[in-house]
């Protein structure tokens, strides 16, 4: 840990669950309690909406630039601990006077590596006339420019994804006319049918199953469910060994535990040391989506996650840790459907995952449509919704997965 005792910590847990095809395992973990802030600004400009977000280094970024939020930072970075600098633009957030919430939400991080871990997920919509300077390192992007660069290999990186999954159709007062709002993405060169049909997804309408019956369906899987989380000393945990360099998996499966020194311009400490997480080999994060009644639903599975505040989060079809589709321990529902490439390849982009925690950890998001001829009918942990009820969820806390908030924030028309 930190020698301040903020920032975060390495501990090793064991886990026992009656929930999936694993009882019982250890491994080290990320606790860090404390609440960080991912900001984006939004302001009307030439009449369009623009978000400034900010080209940024971190240790672990695979390209070193990843297009981020406005501000994203821990409390530990905007309290000083490291005595540094302030982030720019963090006033904005601290004393947002004149500013309309657009979203303001907790969302949790990687349940898998992370022990409860949340930041606050925020847009502030800056009046029209509110002049700001632009740092050198940040720039004015509109919706549709955003949802093209997520096409583009590690350039958006997971705190963006992050934020903007949760904007939600018609921004502020525009909420009663989400199609006309989006008339300059619509007219951006990746909009076609495929975006057309989506966007109808997200106004009201027909569901395989209601709003209700899929709470239902989650609260009931929540209810038979359980966690238990205990620490143990790293040197303590079964299948871990702890080296003079690294803390592995005795098999050399999943992820280390490794430490850097970083030095990095363009930000508020130009060096330090810190342990990150590298991970083995690239995982698959996988959407299944097919239209149910004329209207697209999306396959989302109900998944414990060691680090989950509340045992289950909803995710995508398939997701697939480190390691784990490579050399299975059990068998994956769907997970043929993308290794073969079945269906129709909606997005297929790889995707860097928290440059600061994580080193170079890259997946590969994928969003496969499949037809009629694939079953309505699935197993008891996966439910089918459409994409305004997937949208309507994140509002909350604690109900969709960073995977999935992710891959919803690459496919989505907004």
């Amino acid at each position: 840990m930190h020698e301040s005792g903020k920032y975060f910590s390495v501990r090793g847990i064991e886990v026992r669950t009656n929930y999936g095809a694993k009882a019982a395992w250890s491994q080290p973990i990320i606790v860090q309690p404390e609440i960080g802030l991912l900001g984006i600004i939004a302001q009307r400009r030439d009449g369009v909406l623009h978000f400034l977000m900010q080209a940024k280094m971190e240790p672990g970024n695979v390209n070193k630039l990843q297009l981020s939020p406005t501000v994203q930072a821990t409390r530990s970075n905007y309290t000083q601990v490291h005595k540094g600098t302030l982030p720019p633009y963090l006033e904005l957030f601290t004393q947002p006077a004149g500013s309309t919430v657009v979203v303001d939400q907790l969302q949790s991080e990687q349940g898998a590596r992370f022990f409860r871990k949340r930041n606050r997920n925020v847009i502030l919509r800056l009046p029209d006339d509110a002049a700001i300077p632009v740092l050198g390192n940040f720039a004015w992007l509109t919706l549709g420019q955003i949802r093209q660069l997520l096409r583009q290999d590690n350039v958006v990186n997971m705190n963006s994804r992050s934020v903007l999954a949760s904007v939600q159709p018609g921004l502020a007062e525009e909420r009663a006319r989400p199609v006309e709002a989006l008339r300059p993405v619509r007219e951006s060169a990746s909009w076609g049918p495929f975006e057309d049909d989506l966007l109808s997804g997200l106004l009201p309408g027909d569901a395989y199953a209601s709003t209700e019956e899929v709470i239902s369906w989650y609260t009931a899987l929540k209810a038979e469910s359980d966690l238990e989380v205990t620490y143990r000393p790293l040197d303590q945990l079964e299948e871990w060994h702890v080296g003079s360099h690294t803390v592995s998996h005795a098999e050399g499966k999943y992820f280390d535990v490794i430490a850097v020194r970083a030095e990095v311009d363009q930000r508020e400490v130009r060096s330090w040391t810190q342990p990150m997480i590298q991970q083995r080999e690239p995982g698959i994060v996988g959407l299944l989506i097919r239209k149910i009644g004329g209207r697209y639903h999306l396959l989302v599975q109900a998944k414990m996650e060691v680090g989950n505040f509340d045992v289950l989060e909803m995710a995508p079809t398939v997701q697939c840790l480190t390691g784990s589709y490579q050399k299975p321990e059990y068998e994956v529902p769907f997970l043929d459907l993308f290794l073969s490439g079945r269906g129709v390849v909606r997005f297929d982009t790889m995707l860097s995952e928290e440059g600061g925690r994580f080193f170079q950890e890259v997946n590969r998001y994928m969003v496969l449509e499949v037809r009629d001829e694939f079953p309505v009918e699935v197993p008891p942990r996966f439910m089918w919704m459409t994409f305004r009820q997937a949208k309507d969820f994140i509002k909350f806390n604690n109900y969709f997965n960073v995977e999935a908030r992710s891959l919803l924030s690459c496919v989505s028309p907004l």
